[in-house]
């Protein structure tokens, strides 16, 4: 059985599965705000509203029981579980190739977290790091993605041209009939429209892998910048590159948002915290490379 300290510390930062900050954090700070724009006698009455929330979940039976059974760090766990889930879904969708740039990508951020580490930066400055190795992840299955209807266009060019060809001839009868024509019409249509999607699969395959390329040259250049360092402020700076490097991610994913339709891989969660921890993929990806 924890003491009354673990129980208080359990209650003032316990959160719902699947919330990110506390709701009592947040209670706390809209009656700061209110008290520091409206009237000071709110800061009394969340003090108040505080101190009666944590006696009632301090004394709550139910409550007492899941910290005493770890059952606030299960929750932990599972949702760490659930983003090596999704984690390990991305990287099973990479080839060889894309598998080792991504592990190249992330040694890189865990070495750039140590060093700004090791510099004072601050957790929002390390969250940027991850960020973009996490976008590089992303990116590399649309590409996966992007790539497989590429090649597709490539084996099946002539083909639809001919098809397309043949249909447009045929179409152009006369003497065709008229259920005849609708269904010849309704083939043609599919195919213009797999043609166009074949030039639009291109399109978006050549501004992904360079988008690709600049986040690792960003990683890269941040990182030597960091190494060489000799002040407070020339880290600031190299910090300041890597977060305006990332808000241009952001910015350039947003316009290119309907170019990537369609394509399951982005979302705008978080990066895990666990993205630049040591991970097994990391340890096979080596030792595939010894081998070669």
């Amino acid at each position: 059985m924890n003491g009354l300290g673990a129980y208080l510390k359990a209650a003032f930062n316990a959160r719902p599965f699947g919330m990110v900050i506390p709701p009592n954090w947040l209670g706390l700070a809209a009656f700061g705000l209110l008290g520091a724009f409206v009237s000071p006698g709110f800061w009394l009455i969340g003090l108040g509203v505080e101190a009666g929330y944590l006696w009632l979940l301090t004394r709550n039976e139910r409550f007492r029981s899941i910290v005493d059974s770890g059952g606030l760090d299960g929750a932990a766990r599972t949702a760490s579980a659930e983003w090596q889930t999704l984690y390990d879904n991305l990287l099973a969708r990479l080839d060889g190739s894309a598998t080792r740039a991504q592990s190249d990508m992330e040694e890189q951020g865990t070495e750039l977290v140590q060093v700004l580490t090791r510099q004072g930066a601050s957790a929002t400055q390390l969250a940027d790091v991850r960020q973009l190795v996490w976008l590089h992840l992303q990116l590399l299955v649309a590409r996966s993605s992007l790539v497989d209807v590429a090649q597709a266009a490539q084996r099946d060019r002539q083909s639809l041209a001919d098809q397309q060809k043949h249909l447009e001839a045929r179409i152009a009868d006369d003497e065709l009939a008229e259920d005849l024509r609708r269904s010849l019409e309704q083939q043609l249509g599919v195919i213009q429209s797999r043609r166009s999607a074949h030039a639009d699969a291109a399109k978006r395959l050549e501004l992904v892998d360079a988008e690709i390329d600049r986040l690792r040259q960003q990683i890269a250049l941040v990182r030597e910048q960091a190494l060489l360092a000799t002040d407070e402020g020339s880290v600031a700076r190299s910090v300041d590159a890597l977060s305006a490097s990332l808000n241009e991610a952001n910015r350039w994913l947003k316009d290119q948002r309907e170019l990537f339709s369609g394509i399951d891989s982005f979302s705008d969660d978080p990066p895990p915290v666990d993205l630049l921890r040591a991970k097994p993929q990391r340890v096979k990806v080596r030792k595939r490379r010894e081998s070669e």
